[in-house]
């Protein structure tokens, strides 16, 4: 299987080839890349192999998964192959790398949010869990898609108080949305516009480790 996705891998520093790790696959923004995806996650790089996935279609110094119609408008064949790409990429680095299937995390900003979510609902518990960070789920993926059960999926999903790209109206439209879906959703409101705050990712960081730790303990 070839991956479609160019992509950085971290292993743990203690890593054991003969052990399987908690993964988490990052998503970036729209004109960023994976590098930058990281430095958000660093701190969680002991415990779990961290796969950081760069879109394939350029965007001025950075990469997008998708391109838009308009502001929140996917293209929806990009869309469509974005997720198709996606699920078969997240299939290649499990069997290419020592990781635990039943202990998946998605983490997206932005436009990598959007896809976190769309892949949690339609892959569901092949995912343990997820982490979105100022997104929405499009129309089309909640209408159209052939959406699994996404009960045992665990969420943090986060929203800027001040975003203004995706309001915070949409936060709170998704964080409901995805309540009556799974009781297993932590909805976090920080001060700041589109970006991730230090409290945010002090949040979801912990949230990881302890959900992490909770899955390892089941």
């Amino acid at each position: 299987m070839k991956s479609a996705y160019q992509y950085d891998i971290h292993l743990p520093a203690n890593y054991d080839p003969n052990q399987k790790y908690p993964t988490i696959f990052t998503l970036h923004g729209k004109g960023s890349d994976e590098k930058n995806m990281f430095q958000l996650v660093e701190p969680l790089n002991e415990q779990f192999i961290i796969v950081g996935i760069r879109g394939n279609l350029r965007l001025g110094m950075g990469f997008q998964f998708y391109e838009l119609k308009s502001l929140g408008n996917p293209i929806r064949e990009m869309f469509d192959l974005a997720i198709q790409n996606l699920e078969s990429f997240i299939r290649y680095a499990t069997e290419k790398y020592p990781i635990d299937a039943n202990k998946r995390y998605l983490l997206g900003f932005s436009q990598g949010a959007i896809l976190s979510m769309s892949l949690a609902l339609t892959m569901g518990d092949q995912l343990r869990g997820i982490v979105a960070l100022n997104g929405y789920v499009p129309h089309f993926v909640k209408a159209e898609y052939s959406l699994q059960s996404i009960e045992d999926v665990s969420m943090f999903i986060s929203h800027g108080e001040y975003d203004s790209v995706f309001p915070i109206q949409i936060g709170y439209e998704t964080a409901e949305y995805f309540q009556k879906k799974t009781s297993k959703v932590t909805f976090n409101i920080y001060p700041s516009d589109h970006g991730v705050s230090e409290g945010n990712r002090t949040d979801f960081v912990q949230w990881l480790m302890e959900d992490a730790e909770v899955s390892m303990n089941n």
